[in-house]
């Protein structure tokens, strides 16, 4: 059974965590004593009705608030699928967290109002989708019982938003409208009889139904350590130890070592003790080559022939992290992969204005949540893909090496 990554956006009271509530209840997968926790505190709060969106609000302000502040992942299945919802805050001040919530999603579910429309929130939400590369986008438009369920008002809504996606970039992904009631359930797993004029298939069936992106095909292995047994037995030993980010690799293939260039074959692949003969993405393994070459943390395996290029200049998109303001003449620390390098923000190219997609001339140093394009330089040169290629080895975080915070997350031209 696949497991299928979702990350959900929503401005406040939206809804979104009661249409998550909603999923979790409708598929059975709150346990008795968190059902009778949430129908207590409902009873408390003076309400008629099954509060589900507290099943997701975890923390105490939270609660509180009625709002979302931090990313929660929640996991629930049904019998054809494993899914885990990554539920990311709306919040302009927390954009941060929506991006490194939506880092690894497949799917990106868009909460709108029906009585609001699009507005400022939708456009953030969506374009960090859109930087994502997350290759589905559903938008849910909820609370269509407030609007009498009227199908003019969705239409519109659809309309707006469809509009919106063709001032983006990547016109690869596949973007699904749908008119719900996460209060009442309408279109979430069943289709809804108050809406009969729309023929789409409710969000669950949708969920279900959805392919799961393939993995990038091209093998990157950073390497986390060098391992040389200090015993007879295995004084000839040497292997490599690290996660495949992406790809699969064989016994018998030709595989090149980065930064250094060096080509060998591989001889054996381990994995908790047990030989194999191939490996693939997420899978940590110790790998042996055929010739003794110098390989320590840092390196990279890939297959040969795949190579990406190395080089020390690069354009990026990068989110601000950090309560410190961007210093220009400052140097940080670059980590891709199992690598850690100086590196240094040689120009703000531009700052995305998520509420609006303009861009904008930069005035002084990032603050915490903007997205800026950047142009930066390393200490050496770097294996790294482009983002959109290779999302596993397209990514990076700057490190205030004095703070050791992390200034910012990046992603690869």
């Amino acid at each position: 059974m696949d497991v299928f990554r979702i990350a959900t956006a929503g401005s406040v009271d939206d809804g979104k965590s009661t249409l998550i509530g909603r999923l979790l209840y409708e598929t059975n997968s709150i346990t008795t004593d968190k059902l009778e926790a949430i129908e207590r505190a409902s009873q408390r709060k003076g309400i008629g009705f099954l509060d589900l969106s507290l099943l997701t609000d975890g923390l105490v302000a939270e609660r509180e608030q009625g709002i979302t502040i931090d990313v929660a992942h929640i996991y629930f299945n049904t019998p054809k699928r494993k899914f885990i919802i990554a539920d990311s805050p709306g919040h302009v001040e927390y954009t941060r967290n929506m991006i490194t919530g939506a880092s690894r999603a497949q799917t990106s579910i868009i909460l709108v109002d029906a009585r609001k429309g699009i507005i400022e929130q939708t456009h953030r939400h969506y374009f960090i989708a859109n930087l994502l590369r997350i290759p589905y986008v559903i938008v849910c438009v909820n609370k269509m019982d407030l609007v009498n369920y009227a199908e003019e008002v969705f239409t519109k809504i659809k309309n707006d938003f469809l509009k919106l996606s063709a001032n983006l970039s990547n016109t690869q992904q596949q973007i699904v409208v749908i008119p719900v009631s996460s209060l009442h359930g309408d279109n979430l797993t069943t289709r809804s009889e108050k809406m009969p004029w729309f023929t789409g298939e409710p969000l669950l069936t949708l969920l279900e139904a959805l392919p799961v992106p393939a993995a990038p095909g091209k093998f990157r292995m950073p390497v986390q350590l060098a391992i040389r047994p200090r015993n007879e037995s295995h004084h000839d030993y040497r292997g490599y130890a690290g996660r495949i980010s992406s790809g699969k690799i064989s016994v018998g293939d030709a595989v090149t070592v980065l930064p250094s260039g060096r080509t060998s074959n591989v001889t054996g692949i381990h994995k908790n003790g047990v030989e194999q003969t191939m490996a693939a993405y997420r899978e940590s393994v110790t790998i042996t080559i055929a010739d003794d070459i110098d390989i320590s943390r840092g390196d990279m395996l890939v297959r040969s022939g795949e190579e990406p290029v190395l080089k020390p200049e690069h354009t990026a998109f990068i989110c601000w992290m950090d309560s410190q303001l961007l210093d220009p003449v400052k140097s940080y620390l670059l980590q891709h992969g199992t690598q850690r390098i100086k590196a240094k923000i040689t120009q703000v190219n531009f700052v995305q204005d998520t509420a609006t997609l303009q861009q904008l001339a930069p005035a002084g140093g990032l603050k915490m949540n903007e997205i800026a394009k950047v142009s930066l330089k390393t200490a050496k040169p770097l294996p790294a893909d482009a983002y959109h290629d290779n999302p596993a080895n397209g990514t990076f975080i700057l490190i205030d090496e004095f703070t050791n915070n992390t200034a910012a997350v990046g992603f690869f031209e």
